[in-house]
């Protein structure tokens, strides 16, 4: 008791609820339970030790216990349940998520990407870090037409690595550009991440996929230029070929026929957004038809493939309504104890400048990327930013068509900082889907070391969208503006 006394001298009851609230989750996480039964359990022991046994109008923590709270009931307890589950499920943007999946996932299957993967190499052979710039350039191309990160950086994995060690590459760099490159597709649209944001923070799907373009562009002509003066600086970690072939008229065809579908693909879907003739959520539909008739056309579908891509995107899709759901009642209870305006008030008192506060909230996005996956951050922390950004009223240019430009603006942000957790050790998912690629003598040392200079230039990207807010603006009201 001497110990709550002591608490409650710093912390009033809810601030110390909401404190022990985020650290048992973070416990639960450390202890391997999974994110969804960390983020129910989390949230239901603290809402039954809140109503039932705790006061959270008590001034101090050492008047914390009062027994007689038994005013809630459990038949509550499962009636606000229920309405999470049927919020969710009835979500209309959300339909756009499996629809997404599926064409990602079949896309994988079309043999597209080995397509362009052989074409490339001769084009970009007799060029140092040719086969890096090839790889970089796949991963461009896969993240405007899939999303799926999993599936990106395990096929530029199984692709890449065994022919960058055939050619002698610097491990580090190898792994380094096959996690960046598999990446990119978090950002550039139609991007899941995206699709997400867009209904935790009531902003337009199409406002975000059209925003995020530019950025995501700029982000992989960063790595390209990276990997180039790599090459010029090292030129021992990226070696020639020594069978290199000139460039050919042939081999500029060969380029040409294999980046055609997936480009038409991407045309088919931000095109029709783009152009007002579908939205999103109508584009994921035609984007899944899409890659169907393309896995068709190069002979790769059959019963299995469509069997084996239907049961992923279930299996997907499932993971992400079940996180959705969990967070929605953790964020409930959190919200009970006014966790919003404690996280508010101590974020909007880091600064007076706006941009500071912005500035602060990536930083803790970026570190929460070290512990978290983007899907806990996006659906946890993004509704409990909402209010401060548009609180803060952040002079940023929509043109008039844009609706909340500056919401717009900060959710391009908070993606490209995302990026990063799939990056950051020791959670960063798309580490671990490369080691699983990756032969023996490739560890997790060589990719944790080789990721570091791609994480620096994401950094810098950032830096760019900050300071440049019309990156993030411009596109979707030249597109929603005519």
């Amino acid at each position: 008791m001497e110990i709550l006394s002591l608490i409650g001298t710093v912390l009033n009851m809810n601030q110390f609820l909401v404190l022990m609230l985020f650290l048992t989750f973070i416990f639960m996480l450390f202890r391997g339970i999974p994110v969804a039964f960390a983020l129910v359990g989390v949230g239901l022991l603290f809402g039954i030790l809140g109503e039932f046994v705790l006061d959270p109008n008590a001034k101090a923590i050492s008047q914390y216990i009062d027994f007689d709270r038994t005013r809630i009931t459990y038949k509550k307890l499962f009636a606000i349940s229920g309405r999470f589950f049927g919020g969710v499920i009835k979500n209309p943007v959300l339909v756009a998520l499996p629809m997404f999946i599926f064409m990602g996932l079949m896309l994988d299957q079309s043999g597209v990407a080995q397509k362009m993967m052989k074409a490339m190499q001769a084009l970009f052979g007799s060029l140092r870090g040719g086969l890096a710039l090839s790889v970089m350039l796949i991963g461009i191309i896969l993240a405007a037409s899939t999303g799926v990160i999993g599936a990106s950086v395990v096929l530029l994995g199984v692709m890449g690595i065994p022919t960058m060690m055939n050619q002698n590459y610097n491990k580090e760099i190898a792994t380094g550009t096959i996690a960046a490159s598999g990446t990119l597709g978090i950002l550039i649209p139609p991007s899941i991440m995206l699709v997400i944001m867009s209904d935790q923070l009531a902003i337009s799907l199409g406002d975000l996929f059209m925003g995020a373009l530019f950025p995501g562009l700029i982000l992989g002509g960063l790595y390209i230029v990276f990997i180039i003066l790599y090459g010029i600086i090292n030129p021992k970690a990226m070696p020639l070929p020594e069978n290199r072939e000139p460039v050919s008229m042939k081999v500029i065809m060969d380029v040409a026929v294999s980046v055609i579908p997936p480009l038409l693909l991407i045309l088919l879907v931000l095109g029709s957004i783009f152009f007002g003739l579908a939205t999103p959520t109508e584009a994921s539909g035609l984007g899944a038809m899409g890659a169907t008739l393309l896995a068709l056309a190069s002979r790769n579908l059959n019963f299995k493939v469509f069997k084996d891509v239907m049961r992923q995107t279930l299996n997907t899709s499932g993971y992400i309504v079940g996180i959705f759901i969990a967070a929605s009642f953790f964020a409930f209870i959190l919200r009970r104890y006014g966790g919003d305006e404690i996280i508010e008030n101590l974020v909007t008192g880091a600064s007076d400048n706006p941009y500071v506060v912005i500035g602060f909230i990536l930083f803790i996005i970026f570190c929460l990327g070290f512990l978290l996956d983007w899907i806990e951050i996006t659906l946890i922390i993004m509704p409990l930013m909402l209010p401060v950004v548009l609180a803060l009223d952040l002079p940023v240019e929509g043109y008039g068509v844009v609706d909340n430009p500056s919401v717009v603006w900060f959710a391009i942000l908070v993606a490209v900082t995302l990026q990063t957790s799939f990056l950051t050790p020791p959670v960063g998912f798309a580490l671990f889907y490369l080691k699983g690629v990756c032969p023996p003598e490739i560890t997790l040392g060589h990719i944790y070391r080789g990721i570091i200079p791609f994480v620096l230039v994401q950094l810098l990207g950032l830096g760019i969208v900050f300071y440049f807010p019309e990156l993030s603006t411009w596109l979707p009201a030249i597109a929603y503006g005519n």
